[in-house]
This record gives structure tokens, sequence and C-alpha cells, in this order.
């Protein structure tokens, strides 16, 4: 499909191929990843090379250029679409270096209206990531609304836990590929009307994974399974607090800051 025969209505791009990539790391990325998460130097089968178990969530860092290309292709416009979701699924460790080949493709496109929400499925042997891109000004095509969101848990949580991030957290991630300025630069986070820069997205997912799998009696590199919702901006700093509901083979949580909540509806799995 050439330029001049890209789709037109946003339901058009439902199962569009995004292409094949094999994406090459080594260690140092590992480690670095595990670090900009939140990993510390005390987490010798995390930050060691010849302890090295990698994090389960580096897998969206080696696939996030399936997003930018639909973004790249013209799906929708790329300074007012918003990440909403993540969903992650992990199907064999990732190995400590080496290949990974990856494919993607435009899942569902669902019709919110005013906006469209933009699947996009990376599929490797390893894991398969799905994110759920948020299209202002992309809906109304006739298309399905799509699923609700999970309504919230029942009672008081199970554990409850702390997140903390650091003042430097955004910089040092940034570094994993994601560098986008409103998470290093003043002026670019201004003009999205936030005071300072804010933290990525998949570094507040990832991040929460460490403390939720010590509150769960789980090691974070068992991780099988991860699911957010993306209710509102942290920034580098922040103190969070982390609520669970359920076991390690399967739990629901969120986290809040003082804001109110920041991530929502998650769910995770460890092995």
């Amino acid at each position: 499909m050439t330029v001049t025969e890209l789709p037109v209505s946003a339901g058009e791009w439902r199962g569009r191929h995004l292409g094949t990539r094999r994406i090459a790391y080594d260690e140092r990325d590992a480690i670095l990843y595990a670090l900009a998460v939140g990993a510390r130097a005390t987490d010798l089968d995390l930050v060691f090379e010849q302890r090295l178990r990698v994090l389960p969530t580096f897998a969206l860092t080696l696939a996030q250029w399936a997003p930018d290309e639909l973004g790249s292709l013209g799906a929708f416009d790329t300074r007012t679409a918003l990440h909403g979701s993540q969903r992650l699924d992990v199907l064999a460790p990732i190995p400590r270096s080496g290949e990974i080949e990856m494919s993607a493709r435009v899942g569902e496109v669902w019709d919110k209206g005013r906006a469209a929400v933009f699947e996009v499925v990376v599929e490797s042997d390893h894991f398969t990531a799905t994110w759920s891109l948020f299209a202002p000004g992309s809906g109304g095509f006739g298309g399905d609304r799509g699923p609700s969101a999970p309504p919230a848990p029942e009672g008081e949580p199970d554990v409850v836990g702390t997140l903390v991030t650091d003042a430097d957290q955004a910089a040092l991630y940034r570094l994993t590929g994601d560098h986008h300025h409103i998470h290093i630069d003043p002026d670019a986070a201004v003009r999205i009307g936030q005071p300072r820069p804010i933290l990525h997205g998949l570094c507040t997912l990832a991040a929460t994974t460490l403390p939720l799998a010590g509150m769960l009696g789980a090691h974070p590199a068992d991780l099988t399974t991860l699911f957010g919702r993306f209710a509102a901006r942290v920034f580098p700093g922040d103190v969070a607090q982390v609520r669970a509901w359920g076991q390690a083979g399967g739990a629901a949580f969120d986290v809040t800051t003082d804001g109110g909540p920041v991530l929502s509806g998650g769910h995770a799995a460890f092995s």
C-alpha cells in the first residue's frame, strides 16, 4: 500500500501489518533497563551480569518501534494521541542477550465517538505485547465501542506497598529508547500543560512490578502477565501507594499518588 493509499478511516487500519523486525540487545541494555525502572545495586540478579535475570517488561522497550511505526504512517495525530493502556503476556524468559524477532500488526480499532482506540499487537516467541492508543478526533467511523473498563476490586486490599520513584528516573529511562522531549525538557512539558517533565507511563507500569512482586511474595523476573490503564501522569520523585487484591498467581492492583489514581484496572500474575 502506498502513501496515497493509506486508510482514510480509523477502522480501515484494523489488521494492518506493521512489519517484522529483529532487535539485538546485550546484557548492558537489560541491566540499564532494570536500573531505569527502579532496581537497586543490591538486586544482583537484575543488575549483575553473572547472575542476571532479565525483567520481562524489558520486552516493551524492544517492541516500542511498533506503535511508533503506526504513528509515523499517519494513523492518528501523534501530537494529541495518548497511551491508554498496556498489556504484556510472557511466553518464555527473555535471554540475557541476543536478538528477538517480532511481528507487529494493528489489532482492533474501537470507536469511542470523538476518539478511536488503536490496538497495536507485537508478537514474538517470548512475549505478546499490546498497546492501546487513544486518538482524539479519529472516532465516529461507525465501529464497535469495545469493552468497558473492568470494575474496581471490592473490599479492602490484601496487601499495600509503596512505589518510590527517583527524581532522575525519567532522564535514565529515556536512554532505553523513548526520547520524547516531555520527559526531559521543561519547555516541552509546559507545552502539554505540565509544570515539569513527566515520567514515562511504561516506566511507571514496569517500576510497579518490583514492589508488587515483593508484596505478593514473588520475584519480578517471574512476571507472566501484566496489564494497566494509565489514569494520570507521574512526576519523577513522586511516591505512590500500590494496592493489590489477590495472590502471586493473579492479582488486581492500582497505584495512587496524593493527586489520585495514576494506574487503574491493573492485573499481574507471577509464576
